[in-house]
């Protein structure tokens, strides 16, 4: 869908929702709320302009490996999406620069992972919705585990998740990655974080400390406010939730009627 404001940005929609917003003239404008937040990560990352090596798990519209090409040229990134007909809508519809340094395959996000080479990312992202919720079979130890041994050492790993209290999944993707990642820290809405409403909440994942700080700063300033949750204060909103196995896994929980319509 045209966006009447911007000339040449588009909205995709996936089963009616809306999935991701990219304007083809300024790929360093990021709509979304959830995606700001990642890129404020993305930048905060390591020093402004150095080139990344990043795995984009879940393709959309190619927002974030868009705004990486501009921001970080030289990356080298691979964007992974299950979806062919999706992907080959995206790349007809809304091309990318020839120079972009960004590798489209039509793969499951976990079997590329697990066969990934060890060490050879510095950012991992993970924005992939089957409909509108987390596959079961990306929210394990085990896909965890794959993910870590992707990173560089000082890699991140960046998720994309939503959720509403009692927070049941969110709490046990926390436990989750806490078994294989030493730093952890969440980034939402304070209403999301009350138990308010369903909405998105960024997880990080990293063995070196992160950079709340900068990024609480980034995000507080943000139009729609949001709040870094880390430390003391993380481990008490995860409280004893346990980490998730494949053989217990379950997708993320169906978003409400109208918690992500259009207009």
């Amino acid at each position: 869908m045209p966006d009447v404001d911007r000339r040449r940005a588009w909205l995709l929609t996936v089963d009616g929702a809306p999935q991701s917003y990219v304007d083809l003239d300024a790929p360093t404008h990021l709509e979304f709320e959830y995606a700001r937040r990642l890129g404020h990560v993305l930048d905060t990352v390591a020093e402004p302009g150095r080139p990344l090596d990043v795995l984009h798990l879940g393709g959309g519209a190619l927002t974030l490996p868009r705004y990486l090409a501009a921001t970080r040229p030289g990356s080298r990134q691979d964007v992974i999406e299950a979806d062919h007909g999706l992907l080959d809508l995206v790349v007809e519809q809304l091309p990318l620069p020839a120079d972009a340094g960004i590798a489209l395959h039509r793969a499951d996000a976990r079997t590329w992972l697990e066969a990934a080479v060890p060490d050879s990312a510095d950012v991992v992202i993970a924005d992939v919705f089957g409909g509108s919720r987390v596959p079961a079979h990306l929210t394990s130890v085990a896909y965890a585990r794959a993910a870590e041994r992707a990173l560089r050492d000082g890699g991140v790993y960046l998720a994309n998740l939503a959720d509403a209290a009692p927070f049941a999944f969110l709490r046990s993707q926390l436990a989750t990655f806490a078994t294989v990642f030493g730093e952890l820290a969440v980034i939402a809405e304070p209403a999301v974080l009350r138990g308010r409403r369903f909405g998105n909440a960024v997880l990080l994942a990293s063995h070196r400390p992160l950079d709340t700080a900068t990024l609480a700063r980034r995000t507080a300033s943000d139009a729609f406010p949001a709040r870094v949750e880390h430390g003391a204060a993380l481990r008490d909103f995860m409280g004893a939730a346990e980490p998730v196995h494949d053989k217990n896994a379950v997708p993320s929980p169906e978003p409400p009627d109208g918690a992500f319509g259009i207009g």
